[in-house]
């Protein structure tokens, strides 16, 4: 007769102690998380780092302060201090501080790893700070993080915010987690792209993701992070290559962050699969991209048409999810729209993922048909075509699946397969017919 083990005691602190196993917890609780877990996985490497945590509240991030407060003995022991700022602007530019810890005698650890958190009017007014300390870089052992929490729908904002432009504006790469787990996995590769490329590393945190929940693995070496080969460097770099200096012209910072860490920074999202091709036909006719909350929207909407992958993949269809929506890895892009004749772009405001897409997918032969803001042509085209997904306000699955079901329900009606290599049979591009905005 098997014997009963006793179960483990389990304790509301276990979201942020316990390792090596499956833990409930919210998406605040995870960005709780997520410094202690950095500090755990360097602990492992035999690093001596500490973090700084610093930012101005405002929703969805209302409640990262409390629940930073809350958990104060870990973040103690953690060596992890959190200092709350007065404004967005000195938090960051106190934790662009942070990362000189290495060039002056006296350091007491290794590094500083940095996370700072606003609402995105906040990253609005800390433009200035945030461009200077991007330019500066990062240290090797330290790394910063920006949690900008966007609220697309104006819910609790006058007005609705959206902050992937100003990060693009001052070169920092921006990563978009869908869920939980993608909410702590993301904020540790956020820290370990930006020691590896020098770049201050956005992650982009909407409502729906940080105030929903789920089980998430957690462990010191979840998720796996594998560096690519140190970026090469011009001969005047000093020997710091793409790290932060004591002393730096403003020039070289320029000529070095986009011709050397912006490109580092896609190398690593590469290697670590940050964008990734979930559903993959070895024959594809066309491919959906999508992101973030509204790669959340695309799975609701597949699931109401009832578009499994095994239907997906009969019908020739293809399914990619972006971790890091800029900049988008171009080889990715160029690999995964192979062969297609039509590109789907679900993504809520401005067209971000869908100009990357357009811009490096022009002027191949046969190049695809774009359906994103538009059915056709884009944002500024006047035959543009009728509105798909807006880039105003939200969408939402029904809207996802209307569309999906405009261009691509002929194709999963129709999709017939080969008795002999079972792949399906080439279909002509057809233009959709949609009149009207779903």
């Amino acid at each position: 007769m098997e014997t009963l083990q006793p179960r483990p005691q389990t304790t509301l602190q276990d979201k942020y102690a316990a390792q090596d196993q499956w833990v409930y917890m919210t998406g605040m609780q995870a960005l709780v998380r997520l410094p202690l877990q950095q500090r755990a996985r360097d602990q492992a490497q035999g690093w001596n780092t500490a973090g700084y945590i610093s930012g101005y509240r405002g929703s969805p991030m209302g409640r990262y302060d409390m629940d930073l407060w809350a958990a104060q003995r870990e973040l103690d022991e953690a060596n992890v201090v959190f200092r709350p700022g007065l404004n967005e602007d000195l938090a960051a530019t106190a934790i662009w501080g942070s990362q000189q810890v290495g060039n002056f005698a006296g350091a007491r650890v290794d590094g500083v790893f940095g996370i700072w958190y606003g609402k995105g009017p906040g990253v609005d007014r800390s433009g200035d700070a945030l461009r200077h300390a991007n330019l500066a870089g990062t240290s090797p052992r330290g790394g910063v993080i920006c949690l900008a929490g966007d609220d697309h729908g104006a819910k609790s904002s006058t007005v609705a915010n959206f902050s992937d432009p100003i990060f693009m504006a001052v070169g920092i790469p921006v990563l978009y987690p869908s869920n939980t787990q993608e909410l702590l996995d993301y904020g540790l590769h956020g820290i370990a792209m930006s020691r590896y490329s020098g770049c201050w590393v956005a992650i982009k945190v909407v409502t729906d993701v940080v105030e929903g929940g789920g089980s998430v693995r957690v462990g010191v070496h979840t998720p796996e992070i594998r560096l690519p080969e140190a970026p090469a460097m011009p001969a005047d770099a000093q020997g710091k290559g793409v790290h932060i200096r004591a002393i730096d012209m403003a020039l070289p910072q320029e000529a070095r962050l986009y011709n050397v860490k912006i490109r580092a920074a896609v190398d690593y999202a590469r290697l670590n699969g940050l964008n990734r091709v979930s559903v993959a036909p070895a024959v594809a006719h066309a491919l959906i991209v999508s992101s973030g909350k509204a790669w959340q929207d695309l799975q609701q909407a597949l699931g109401h048409l009832g578009w499994s992958e095994s239907r997906l993949e009969l019908a020739g269809i293809r399914l990619m999810k972006i971790g890091m929506i800029w900049p988008l890895d171009p080889d990715v892009v160029r690999t995964a729209a192979s062969g297609v004749g039509t590109v789907i772009v679900v993504e809520e405001k401005r067209p971000i993922l869908e100009d990357q897409i357009r811009s490096i997918l022009y002027g191949q032969a046969n190049a695809p048909q774009v359906v994103g803001k538009h059915m056709h042509g884009s944002v500024f085209d006047p035959e543009r075509g009728p509105v798909a997904f807006p880039d105003h306000g939200e969408i939402s699955p029904p809207m996802v699946a209307q569309v999906l079901q405009n261009v691509l329900g002929h194709r999963i009606n129709d999709a017939a397969v080969s008795p002999s290599t079972g792949v399906p049979k080439p279909h002509a591009t057809t233009q959709s017919t949609l009149e009207t905005s779903p």
